[in-house]
């Protein structure tokens, strides 16, 4: 997908959820439904205002981030060889954002016959399935993937780690589905720790391929 595409995209999703919000505005409450405990209770909430254009801003926010930033990486040659799946990274992302946003619309709206986590991991699952397939592409740079000290010093050390983060992200995807199914509490540590040990193991392993490149 094109850069110019993935910009058109997601500007046009954004302005969609700009223009649902102006159109429900009289029907939500002043106070808004913001935050889910584990438990898939509501434990905050904020003003109508930023309930409606807050998910919005961040969205266009991220979007110019990750639109433009990337190209003043010194590495920016090696960021273009997968950009396509970035860009596919940003659009997916921004939907789940705005998907979230709708769910938060509709508990609003008195919609509520419905557990948070059991709506909201399914997608999320699908998000670090794909993040796991990107990284299987993503080449050294300084912006995107799995930056460590090690990985960022060495193309075999990233190739390596990304290669194994590719498998650990797409199994907590899997996993992220799986708790969906039951919910509540145990959904949330099925996808929280195996994400947590993750990000853990992929650190030392990076740290342990680069000690055993430099003693070569």
């Amino acid at each position: 997908m094109s850069t110019k595409l993935t910009t058109l995209l997601v500007l046009f999703m954004i302005t969609a959820a700009v223009i649902i919000g102006l159109l429900l505005w009289n029907q939500l409450p002043e106070q808004m439904a913001s935050h889910w405990n584990i438990n898939d209770q509501v434990d905050g909430y904020m003003p109508k205002f930023w309930g409606v254009f807050l998910m919005p801003l961040i969205i266009l926010g991220m979007l110019i981030l990750l639109i433009f930033v990337p190209g003043i990486d010194p590495l920016k040659a090696n960021i273009a060889e997968f950009r396509g799946a970035f860009n596919l990274f940003i659009v997916l992302i921004s939907t789940f954002m705005l998907y979230m946003h709708g769910l938060t619309l509709a508990w609003s709206l008195g919609y509520q016959q419905f557990k948070m986590s059991q709506a909201m991991l399914p997608f999320l699952g699908v998000v670090f399935i794909f993040i796991g397939y990107m990284l299987k592409q993503a080449k050294r740079n300084f912006f995107i993937g799995i930056r460590t000290p090690w990985t960022l010093s060495s193309d075999t050390v990233w190739n390596k780690t990304h290669q194994l983060g590719s498998v650990l992200f797409m199994a907590s995807g899997v996993l992220a589905i799986l708790g969906s199914i039951m919910g509540g509490v145990f959904a949330f540590w099925l996808f929280f720790i195996p994400l947590m040990v993750s990000v853990l193991v992929l650190m030392i392993y990076s740290y342990m391929l680069y000690q055993n490149e430099t003693k070569a």
